[in-house]
């Protein structure tokens, strides 16, 4: 029987479920509680200067480790992408982090 090397990586086998889909989102709205974190993904549209309409369609739980698993692969993969393509710049709006302003779960 072959036994693995020791500190071999395993061999990752990427598939997709029959559920499996594919979106665009341009509102990610963040929630968390002790246990976890909840992205919830929506499009985000404006009819009027007045009104901004979010429409969801996905919330997906993560675990705290998870979740900064997801910020460090999303800050190597952003400075890549910045250094390939120039700076991403952020409208005032968009770079105003809101506090949180209820109790944390």
């Amino acid at each position: 029987m072959n036994q693995p090397k020791p500190n071999a990586e395993p061999k990752l086998n990427v598939s997709s479920t029959a559920e499996y889909r594919e979106g665009y989102a341009n509102s990610v709205q963040v929630r968390m509680s002790v246990w976890d974190f909840m992205l919830v993904f929506g499009t985000l549209s404006q009819e009027t200067p007045e009104e901004l309409d979010v429409k969801n369609f996905q919330g997906i739980y993560l675990s705290p480790q998870q979740a900064k698993a997801l910020l460090n692969i999303l800050g190597h993969n952003l400075a890549q992408y910045e250094q390939t393509f120039g700076t991403i710049a952020l409208d005032q709006q968009v770079q105003q982090v809101p506090q949180a302003s209820g109790p944390v779960h």
